[in-house]
């Protein structure tokens, strides 16, 4: 079947977002990534700084222990659950509107019962990572082997927390493909084969 919606989860530094960017080229369909960010920014209420740090990453340091043995208690009223239930709308609605490529956002959880949904995992060795996020942010030594290690903790951990599920976990995707192997292109063309397979 012929998937018209391709959720992207990834490790930092692998590449999500260009991947995701390339495969939307190719395909022609639209690519959501920083706009889930506004949108749920705007429907929620909260600040747009809480929705971006809350809901891709756990808490760090001090905070950190505690939120990775409880689980979001949907019965409350507090931000994370209004985080939580504006994005599932967010995400629902643009699966809902048109073929597109999401990164991030649990959007592969959020859509997990629809067909036409390709769900991807994309990872990197650390070499891999690290040279990318110093391309990107220009740091170098522990400093840039520190935040790598550390925002895949705290991106597993948020996605614990919201769904349940582990993060990265291959029986929750339909592909996993290592980006430092296979490179950018070729992971996009992957994903394009996978998503246009009848």
């Amino acid at each position: 079947m012929k998937k018209n919606i391709i959720a992207i989860s990834r490790e930092f530094g692998s590449g999500g977002r260009t991947i995701g960017k390339l495969v939307a080229e190719k395909l022609g369909i639209e690519f959501y990534d920083k706009d889930i960010i506004k949108k749920v920014a705007e429907e929620s209420g909260l600040t747009r700084k809480y929705v971006e740090h809350y809901g891709e990453f756990a808490p760090s340091s001090d905070q950190r222990f505690a939120y990775s043995f409880v689980g979001l208690d949907e019965d409350s009223n507090s931000p994370l659950v209004q985080l939580w239930k504006t994005r599932e709308k967010v995400i629902t609605d643009f699966a809902t509107a048109k073929p597109c490529v999401i990164v991030g956002s649990c959007a592969d959880y959020i859509l997990r019962d629809r067909e036409d949904c390709l769900k991807v995992f994309l990872y990197a060795d650390s070499d891999t990572k690290e040279k990318r996020i110093q391309e990107i942010y220009g740091e170098v030594g522990l400093k840039l082997k520190n935040r790598v290690k550390d925002m895949d903790i705290r991106r597993s951990l948020n996605y614990k927390y919201f769904t349940g599920q582990d993060w990265g976990k291959a029986q929750n995707y339909d592909m996993a493909l290592n980006r430092g192997s296979l490179g950018v292109e070729k992971c996009a063309q992957l994903i394009v084969e996978a998503a246009l397979e009848e």
